[in-house]
């Protein structure tokens, strides 16, 4: 399982530099809007030191982190729910995406034009905003048709469901993103096939110069405080600065490099990780001479469910899960030494798999 996230944001605020320097792909940052015509789209390893350590004490043939796909979706303008600046098309490829890294620009450059004229990061996520919640009302409008044609006949189901869609398009139309009101279970999964976009999950990458490194700066907390009440992430990153470090290839040299302005880990391994946690995720392992893998499940999943994640043969015929602890597997250096310590659990199907397990699955199909 892996999962989508697209980099969205105004042209000329660092989107494509950030995405390149995410992924090995090279898309084209250009001092000027619509550089990117289709979006690209790289598939990035999660870090985990953890899957680092397992492949030092199994000494596996190969080593496979879990990976997030991203997008560089193209800047978008004012207008572009209607269309402007191919606005439609690049809608389309948010919508797509299970969360947003919505890009801010809190860096001053003369020499790197705006497409607003100034630097204002409220005003440029307000305009984002903006262009998904036309979107989103569009959407909302056409499923309000849909369901009240159902209300024919005096369906009572349908005219509940009816005023479920106008409690989200009044929402919407006070200038609210979706993913800020309060519903139900139920009117979440009711709404949910709608796919609107303000409902995703977002993760606000403030782009600050390498001076503003690691704190942020004045638009950095102003941002903070803008999305205080939303269910949303915040982290400050360099793009430009990362993009230096991706030039190192030295763990040492980057490491140092780091230093210098106060980071222990690159800004990317924070982006990734941040939204790898935002959409509820974690990672499990499995463990063996031939290779040891980081696998992706949302939290809460079951063992039968996640070993569907490997195969779904493994799913339907799934009889036990042997578990050990990450933890139990670094102290006692081998999994011969676990099992003899007693701590290889057998679990059943209701075992709710945790962060960091590492499961052998037995199955017969």
């Amino acid at each position: 399982m892996s999962f989508k996230c697209g980099i969205v944001g105004l042209p000329n605020v660092g989107k494509s530099t950030l995405f390149n320097s995410l992924s090995s792909a090279k898309a084209e940052a250009a001092n000027y809007p619509f550089c990117t015509i289709e979006p690209n789209v790289g598939m990035v390893p999660v870090p985990d030191d953890r899957l680092d350590k397992i492949t030092g004490l199994i000494k596996p043939k190969q080593t496979i982190p879990t990976v997030v796909q991203i997008v560089d979706i193209a800047g978008l303008v004012k207008g572009a729910s209607k269309g402007e600046g191919l606005g439609n098309q690049f809608l389309g490829n948010i919508r797509e995406c299970s969360a947003i890294i919505h890009v801010l620009r809190c860096f001053e450059d003369e020499n790197i034009i705006h497409v607003e004229g100034n630097i204002d990061p409220l005003r440029d996520k307000d305009i984002i905003d903006t262009e998904l919640q036309f979107k989103d009302l569009e959407l909302l409008e056409r499923k309000l048709a849909r369901t009240q044609k159902m209300t024919k006949g005096g369906n009572k189901e349908a005219m509940r469901q009816v005023e479920v869609v106008k409690k989200y398009i009044a929402h919407v139309q006070q200038g609210q993103n979706v993913r800020t009101l309060e519903r139900s279970k139920e009117e979440e999964a009711f709404m949910e096939e709608t796919g609107l976009l303000t409902d995703k999950k977002v993760l606000y990458a403030c782009n600050v110069a390498e001076d503003d490194l690691p704190q942020g700066n004045v638009y950095v907390e102003k941002v903070r405080e803008a999305i205080k009440d939303e269910e949303a992430g915040l982290i400050v990153i360099s793009a430009a600065f990362e993009e230096q470090l991706r030039a190192f290839e030295e763990a040492e040299e980057k490491r140092e490099l780091l230093e210098t302005v106060g980071l222990d880990k690159p800004g990317l391994n924070v982006l990734t990780l941040a939204a790898y946690d935002l959409l509820g995720l974690q990672t499990y392992f499995t463990a063996g001479e031939k290779e040891v893998r980081a696998w992706t499940i949302t939290k809460g999943t079951k063992a039968p469910q996640a070993a569907g994640v490997i195969h779904s043969d493994f799913e339907r015929g799934f009889i036990r899960a042997e578990v050990m602890k990450y933890n139990d597997l670094i102290e006692l250096k081998s999994e011969q030494a676990v099992k003899e310590a007693g701590k290889l659990a057998v679990e059943g199907k209701e075992y709710v798999v945790n962060d960091g397990d590492i499961m052998h699955f037995r199955f017969n199909v």
